[in-house]
């Protein structure tokens, strides 16, 4: 009886112990990260960013009804959630609602749309650095203003023609960037409280005087240009303050074709030269009816190439015969053409002689139509201009998260290691069990 005693009172001790236990799990928590480099833990930065929101994140994915895909995306923000609990995540089957998807701008299964304080901005790549920055974009403190020239035939920042920027100027309106038309027309000056101008591809030629208060305000702001071929507009004093100079003709690229592009004034870009706006940006970016551009010695600025062709490319001096492709069209240097690769896209700064700024940054392109209402769902043609854009806005102090890949996830063999590997196992170890077979079957014969 004593001893049966005893264990009762074991049972009841061990189980109020347990459920002590579990009742105390509900109140306090403790977890740790045993895997290579942390990486199944947020970053210390990403954790004093959540830290720093002072509201909820809503996001909403707009997955289909795959489990996997669903399952990784909610898996991603629960690391989140633990830090910061108002961080809610909804799913919407795009198969389901076609119109809230259309509405949304959503062209890729799984890309996402983070709102923060009215603000919103649209993932299509799910890393821990590509949400932190959005997050950083939405959280900024002071609305920064962009001018758009207008008057001379310029694609407007609200328009809703094909031509038009405004699907990218609505994007830069909801994440806190204002944006408006300004004519330099009647003798009007830029503001000074204007913390980017751009001039985006103007169809007839500008005034002198506009000309000149443009110049005037590249000795003080940051500045983008987008021109297209044959659009020069009586630009070229414009072109030799940046030292820069746009080359006659329409680039043509025959590497379109791996992209499945059969019109060969259509450029894809994929590999992009080593700078600050496409540093680590896999995306690939379409742009139609380009001009390439040319660096001209003796520049004041610090210039980097920022989109660069292929070999396949050269610049098509005259008119591109419609149906026609890469191949049937011929380079022809005795026209003047030039071949790839050729720069159509350069990033300038050097130190700004404003006290309220330590660097003046000027981005020029040759072509305006990657970020028109036409072609900014191209690719990765809004995510490139976000990061313009806040390249220029001097918006880039944004996070950089080091990859946390473990050394032993990938496997890096040569071809010897695997012609010997695959020699084992076809050859080899076959050859060794019928042999080993063999023996066994002589022995037990001679027994």
């Amino acid at each position: 009886m004593r001893q049966r005693l005893v264990d009762l009172a074991f049972t009841v001790l061990l189980a109020a112990a347990a459920l002590c236990v579990a009742f105390l799990s509900t109140r306090f928590g403790w977890q740790h990260d045993f895997s290579y480099a942390q990486r199944a833990s947020l970053d210390t930065r990403t954790v004093e960013l959540l830290h720093r929101l002072d509201a909820p994140v809503s996001v909403v994915s707009y997955a289909g009804q795959e489990a996997q895909l669903r399952g990784a995306i909610a898996d991603f923000l629960a690391r989140y959630q633990r830090i910061k609990p108002d961080v809610f995540l909804r799913f919407v089957d795009p198969d389901a609602d076609p119109a809230a998807t259309r509405a949304a701008g959503i062209s890729i299964d799984g890309e996402m749309v983070v709102d923060y304080k009215g603000r919103r901005e649209q993932l299509k790549v799910l890393t821990e650095r590509e949400f932190d920055n959005a997050l950083v974009r939405l959280a900024r403190a002071r609305t920064r203003l962009v001018a758009f020239l207008s008057g001379d035939g310029e694609r407007r920042a609200d328009g809703k023609a094909n031509a038009d920027l405004g699907n990218f100027g609505a994007l830069l309106a909801a994440q806190g960037v204002r944006t408006l038309e300004l004519a330099l027309s009647g003798g009007m000056h830029i503001p000074e409280n204007v913390d980017l101008l751009v001039l985006a591809s103007p169809q007839v030629p500008l005034a002198p005087a506009v000309v000149g208060e443009i110049d005037a305000y590249l000795a003080r702001g940051n500045f983008l240009w987008l021109t297209d071929p044959g659009a020069n507009a009586g630009l070229d004093d414009l072109a030799k303050t940046l030292s820069l100079r746009v080359l006659d003709g329409t680039v043509v690229d025959g590497a379109g074709a791996a992209f499945g592009i059969g019109d060969p004034s259509f450029v894809a870009i994929s590999k992009y030269p080593d700078n600050p706006i496409t540093h680590d940006f896999a995306l690939t970016t379409l742009f139609p009816q380009v001009a390439a551009l040319g660096v001209v010695a003796g520049t004041q600025w610090t210039t980097q190439s920022l989109l660069r062709t292929s070999t396949k490319s050269w610049t098509r001096i005259g008119a591109i015969p419609q149906q026609a492709d890469a191949a049937t069209i011929q380079y022809d240097a005795a026209k003047g053409e030039i071949a790839g690769p050729l720069d159509i896209g350069f990033a300038l700064s050097r130190l700004s002689p404003s006290p309220t700024k330590s660097e003046q940054r000027v981005v020029a392109i040759g072509d305006g139509d990657f970020l028109s209402n036409a072609f900014l769902g191209n690719g990765g043609n809004r995510e490139f201009g976000q990061r313009l854009f806040d390249w220029l806005l001097q918006d880039d102090a944004l996070i950089d998260i080091p990859d946390k890949g473990a050394p032993d996830r990938q496997l890096q063999l040569s071809q010897t290691a695997l012609g010997v590997i695959g020699l084992g196992f076809l050859a080899v170890l076959p050859l060794l069990l019928a042999v080993t077979g063999a023996i066994i079957w002589w022995r037990r014969r001679r027994a």
